[in-house]
């Protein structure tokens, strides 16, 4: 019935809730059926019972199972409905691609054996050490429990980001001009709650953030692409955007853009502010992936001396996806603005996490492992980008730096289409309509290189293209 796996790194009472959910979720388990005992189970997977019984503790907690007495467990009547509210399933009436759906889907937490569509590094591509450090550190210091923090954030974390963004990106800045968030998606959906109002027209890149999306269309802002080239941004398109729309923000991430690891070149970003100013328009730069750029240039947050720029960074995606901690930086008076709004929402940020996070940064090591990611980065860009080629995939443009290619093949053009077949087989694909504004059909998509790695991945990948082009 199960396929258990004890050198497996995911525990074995997760690995049998996956399971059994699964079975339930497909109707192989229905709703009355009888699942087997304790003692059978562990006697059949050669599990400890107090394995079996965690396990099944849990699932009654989740609606799933429920105990009758002396007769066992069964399936829920309600599993279905406990499924249906957990996980959107695939049936005759949705659509062929939904981007609710499908970010739904990515951040379950059930383990699919291959994810090239997520947006986060492998387990063993994190700071791990460094945070495991950091976290003995402030579990061994004394902690103060009886006050919410400080509302900016940690002051020491606000001191060394700034430090840090001004010795290697040139961003002057105060620490008073710098509040940390629970993680960059926080401070994204503050600075749209603070600068736009409903039926406001905003810019966004176009690929883009789709997380992003969700939040201004939440808002009820007008989103508005401005086309995404691999020398950066299409200014002919965007002066004439700026001039037909009047824009109040343009959303912009110009360095190891998402999804296509494209990178804005000086002269672009000197006309992009130049144009800002001439209409208007407040821009928020999204530099999530700073600390994997080998060699860093000037960004529009050093370039504008924060006149007109509000800056988002985070420290997520380098250290733990699991760590939340992010920052935004902006002039003192909008961030007065934020703040207050920070505080109506949550309050404060977890300190005791932005400890956790100093210790860990201010570590020797967490140099080393910087440089050492760059460098798997690197090597995975040139070992992906090539097996994409050889399969007949085309790339939107060549890097050695960022977590993602974005990549199309002639012969498919619709990216979504893949979407399922690649599902059953349990691999997760980044399909280019999650990131279009207009969400319309394309054959482009996202490969995040890291996770792009594993040869079953890529035969399935090369079976599931090979039945779609009909080979």
């Amino acid at each position: 019935m199960l396929r258990l796996h004890p050198d497996a790194p995911t525990p074995l009472v997760n690995q049998i809730i996956d399971g059994l959910r699964a079975l339930i979720d497909n109707q192989t388990l229905k709703p009355g059926a009888k699942v087997p005992s304790i003692r059978a189970f562990a006697s059949t997977y050669s599990v400890s019972t107090f394995t079996v019984v965690e396990a099944y503790d849990r699932l009654v907690a989740q609606g799933l199972l429920v105990s009758r007495g002396n007769a066992g467990f069964f399936v829920s009547r309600t599993a279905g409905e406990v499924l249906d509210a957990q996980t959107p399933t695939a049936d005759a009436t949705r659509p062929s691609f939904n981007s609710e759906w499908y970010l739904q889907q990515i951040f379950e937490t059930r383990q699919l054996p291959f994810k090239p569509g997520c947006g986060w590094l492998p387990n063993d591509w994190m700071y791990e050490d460094g945070l495991r450090r950091g976290m003995r550190q402030v579990a061994g210091s004394p902690l103060e429990l009886s006050g919410y923090g400080d509302p900016m954030g940690l002051p020491e974390l606000r001191a060394l980001t700034a430090q840090n963004l001004q010795q290697e990106l040139s961003i002057v800045v105060n620490p008073a001009q710098l509040m940390l968030t629970h993680g960059a998606s926080q401070a994204l959906d503050l600075a749209v709650r603070t600068l736009v109002r409903p039926g406001d027209v905003v810019l966004v890149d176009d690929p883009g953030y789709p997380n992003l999306m969700s939040i201004l269309r939440f808002q009820g802002a007008t989103l508005v692409g401005v086309p995404r080239t691999p020398a950066g941004y299409d200014l002919d398109q965007l002066q004439r955007l700026l001039a037909e729309h009047r824009p109040t923000v343009f959303f912009t991430q110009p360095h190891l853009h998402s999804p296509t690891c494209s990178r804005t070149p000086l002269a672009q970003l000197h006309r992009l502010l130049q144009l800002a100013s001439q209409h208007g328009v407040r821009l928020v730069e999204n530099n999530l992936y700073a600390d994997m750029i080998a060699n860093p240039q000037p960004c529009l947050a050093s370039l504008d001396h924060l006149q007109q720029v509000v800056y988002v960074g985070s420290y997520s995606k380098s250290i733990s996806p699991n760590v939340r901690v992010g920052y935004l930086v902006a002039e003192s008076e909008l961030m007065q603005r934020l703040l207050q709004l920070k505080m109506r929402s949550g309050l404060t940020t977890s300190q005791v996490m932005e400890r956790v996070v100093y210790a860990a940064v201010i570590d020797g090591r967490w140099r080393k492992h910087l440089k050492r990611l760059r460098q798997r980065l690197a090597q995975a860009h040139q070992v992906v980008g090539g097996r994409l080629q050889r399969m007949g995939f085309e790339l939107f443009t060549e890097s050695d730096e960022g977590m993602y290619i974005w990549t199309r093949h002639p012969g498919i053009p619709d990216s979504a289409a893949l979407l399922d077949e690649a599902l059953e087989a349990g691999v997760m694909l980044g399909p280019g309509q999650l990131f279009m504004v207009d969400a319309g059909v394309t054959g482009w998509m996202r490969f995040n290189v890291a996770f792009s790695l594993d040869e079953g991945m890529w035969g399935v990948l090369e079976q599931v293209v090979r039945g779609r082009l009909g080979l």
